[in-house]
């Protein structure tokens, strides 16, 4: 061998030492990224309509950023939340259960906790804990690796109890850990792992100094940015567009004046002098910090690393409780019903997802999917085994596009508020019953939404088997619950 050869190779053998010895061979690189987990992000509005979205046909309210996660990745034009209000909600994702037997079925806040604590701008109730012996997601992606977030609104047990979550799989929890504090956005103090942090220039009145949505953002910025070179799980159950009416002043500059005002419909809620360029404004804030997280993904190399979904915990609230104005907005789309019903406009809730060189662009899916479906398809994103008892799904291979996807038979709800509700959608049937405290016998709805969409035609004495299906899995699928009385049909 030559000296010239000899050299070429010396040179070349110093040029991988170096790169080996500076953390950049490109073969390392390719193995560290094969072995590493996929990272998951799950944005999940408070009260955001089926709707209010631009890729789910909003005409006035401006969502590029949560449009480009859909053109992206995919959209599902049939997914549904588990329950019609924020707690059962928040307790089926975290369970993969649903509503017949999960443990939180309705909002409330424990007995003992219930008109204590003075002054109440520094106490909260905070809504039933769920129990220790609970599982949840972040419980499994904890075991699978993951450093697990959850920044935004928790609703599911006080500082210190069971349902902390802390002590639920979360190394972070920053937010409200109460949903009653959660009805300011400018609070006087938020929670993070279990100490209060006072939030400057805050006094709970409409404008304060430190936005709440802005805190949430910002920490998971640096959340991300922490834990960038491992998996994690960040879960980001936002306060808004939830009731108070309230935004920077800065985001209100781009609807007030040119959205047609109406007077505000006050009731229990802080009044805005522009509800609905307010409402339009809390939306496009939240789309914005959407695209400032998207955006860091993207900046660190972690879009082919990283699933990105969005979703809404329940349908649009309706104007009379607090200044929202769903009919305006068209916020439920065409569908009937909003928060608090189990007519469709109350359940049925956007759902988009992301995930670059793994979900087809501009995909679409009419699968019939739900939110406990969330915890096994995150089961199998992590590798993580799901356990057998829970009601959920993986989605997976829709998200994918390949793979044989299993379907629901039905799904189930049943809601312990409201005069009391109880639903099932089989197919293209929904049966729905109504007023069941006052009448436990009261008979089945039937609704064919392929070309009933907006459940105004009952159609159940055409159908008596379909009813008889539906009424069978209604009577299965209930468990009865010492926490949420409910008058389950007995025959």
């Amino acid at each position: 061998m030559g000296f010239p050869m000899r050299l070429s190779l010396a040179i070349l053998f110093l040029f991988a030492a170096v790169c080996r010895a500076d953390g950049n061979d490109v073969s390392a690189k390719t193995s560290d990224k094969k072995a590493r987990k996929p990272n998951i992000i799950f944005f999940f509005a408070d009260d955001l309509g089926y709707g209010e979205l631009g890729c789910y046909g909003q005409k006035w309210i401006k969502t590029p950023n949560i449009d480009a996660i859909a053109k992206n990745g995919i959209r599902f034009t049939q997914h549904y939340s588990a329950q019609a209000v924020c707690a059962p909600c928040r307790c089926s994702l975290m369970t993969g259960l649903h509503q017949g037997h999960a443990y939180i079925r309705g909002n409330g806040n424990p007995k003992e906790r219930r008109g204590k604590g003075k002054p109440r701008d520094l106490y909260f109730p905070g809504q039933h804990p769920i129990p220790d012996q609970t599982l949840t997601i972040a419980e499994v992606l904890k075991k699978q690796g993951y450093k697990t977030a959850a920044i935004g609104k928790w609703g599911l047990g006080f500082e210190g109890s069971s349902g902390d979550p802390n002590k639920q799989g979360f190394d972070l929890f920053y937010g409200f850990l109460c949903q009653v504090h959660a009805h300011n956005h400018y609070p006087r103090f938020l929670w993070k792992n279990g100490k209060k942090q006072l939030q400057k220039g805050n006094d709970r009145t409409l404008n304060g100094e430190t936005f709440s949505q802005d805190q949430f953002t910002k920490e998971a910025l640096e959340f991300i940015k922490a834990n960038r070179d491992e998996p994690f799980f960040l879960y980001m159950p936002f306060a808004i567009p939830h009731l108070s009416i309230q935004v920077t002043d800065e985001s209100l500059k781009q609807y007030k004046g040119k959205i047609p005002e109406e007077k505000y419909q006050h009731r229990g809620y802080l009044k805005h002098p522009f509800p609905r360029a307010g409402y339009a404004a809390m939306i496009s804030h939240l789309d914005r910090d959407i695209g400032k997280i998207v955006s860091l993904v993207k900046q660190l190399g972690l879009e082919e690393d990283t699933l990105i979904m969005f979703s809404s915990d329940n349908g649009p609230t309706y104007r009379r409780l607090g200044g929202s104005d769903s009919v305006f907005f068209n916020s439920a789309g065409k569908f009937r019903g909003y928060k608090g019903d189990l007519w469709e406009g109350g359940i049925r809730v956007p759902m988009v997802a992301s995930w670059k060189g793994k979900i087809k662009p501009g995909s679409e899916s009419d699968l019939i999917s739900a939110l406990w479906d969330m915890f096994p398809t995150f089961c199998d994103v992590s590798g993580a085994k799901t356990p057998e008892n829970i009601d959920g799904i993986s989605l997976l291979p829709t998200l994918l596009g390949k793979g044989e996807q299993k379907k629901h038979e039905y799904l189930y709800w049943e809601f312990p508020s409201y005069g009391g509700q109880q639903a099932v959608r089989m197919g293209k049937w929904k049966g729905i019953r109504r007023n069941l405290f006052k009448k436990p016998d009261a008979p089945l709805m039937l609704f064919d939404l392929e070309s009933d969409i907006g459940e105004q035609t009952d159609i159940a004495k055409d159908h008596p088997e379909v009813v008889k299906k539906i009424r069978a899995a209604m009577k299965d699928s209930h468990v009865n619950s010492k926490l949420f009385k409910f008058p389950a049909l007995d025959k």
